[in-house]
């Protein structure tokens, strides 16, 4: 096996753990716990489960830990198409990581308030619960925020992929074209919220296009580099 393929199926060993641990924190936990709107049965939610919600934190972290290795894999793949390109998508990536933490301290603080532990025991129940639930919203608007730079760091990645001879040009399009959807969900989210239900449906298939090409470097991997490119420009 070329170097080459080996980088690619690192690469989409890690993109597929990326994922998982991705889905769940950002589907499966909230949609077992998080109830709309009830600050009341939300907490109710947390504290009967207070092992899944704390796995879901260190498991925020460890889709941290995989988004990084991710990157820095695709750009060692990458570099010797576009080594400008292959820093932004880097660059695009490492500006998210603080917002991750911010939001892991986020939860890590609305489970301290549920409990009452230390000076939380200050307050009743019903401000710890509707403390703990503005900071779990702030996460969700922080979500809509984030998936703004989940879809920008797809672009360069797109670019890098269409140029590269090594992998598949369609794969480049459909990753650039998620970029553009990501950015679309973000956006409504933000500004217009009450047609980001819809707006995220109608993306949900553009959205398959990162499994796509984790399948794709996952199973196939990559061809043997055809050229070496990195004086070329950005555009």
């Amino acid at each position: 096996m070329n170097s080459t393929k080996k980088t690619a199926k690192m690469a989409g060993i890690l993109y597929l753990f990326m994922i998982l641990t991705g889905i769940f924190s950002v589907m499966y936990v909230p949609g077992k716990l998080m109830v709309k709107g009830d600050a009341a049965a939300t907490a109710t939610n947390i504290l009967a489960a207070q092992s899944l919600f704390t796995i879901h934190i260190v498991n925020q972290l460890v889709s941290i830990l995989f988004f990084l290795s991710v990157v820095l894999v695709l750009y060692l793949l990458l570099k010797e198409v576009n080594n400008r390109l292959a820093a932004l998508m880097v660059i695009l990536v490492l500006i998210q990581i603080p917002g991750g933490v911010w939001s892991v301290m986020n939860q890590i603080t609305a489970l301290d308030m549920l409990r009452g532990a230390d000076f939380w025991s200050a307050f009743d129940n019903p401000q710890r619960e509707a403390l703990a639930m503005s900071l779990l919203d702030l996460n969700g608007k922080g979500t809509n925020a984030s998936e703004l730079f989940w879809g920008l760091w797809l672009f360069p990645l797109g670019l890098l992929v269409f140029r590269s001879g090594f992998l598949p040009r369609f794969m480049g399009i459909w990753l650039i074209i998620n970029c553009f959807a990501y950015v679309s969900i973000s956006l409504t989210g933000l500004m217009i919220p009450q047609y980001s239900d819809i707006v995220t449906k109608l993306g949900m298939p553009v959205l398959l296009g990162e499994v796509a090409f984790m399948l794709w470097l996952l199973v196939m991997g990559a061809k043997s580099k055809p050229f070496v490119d990195t004086a070329s420009p950005v555009g």
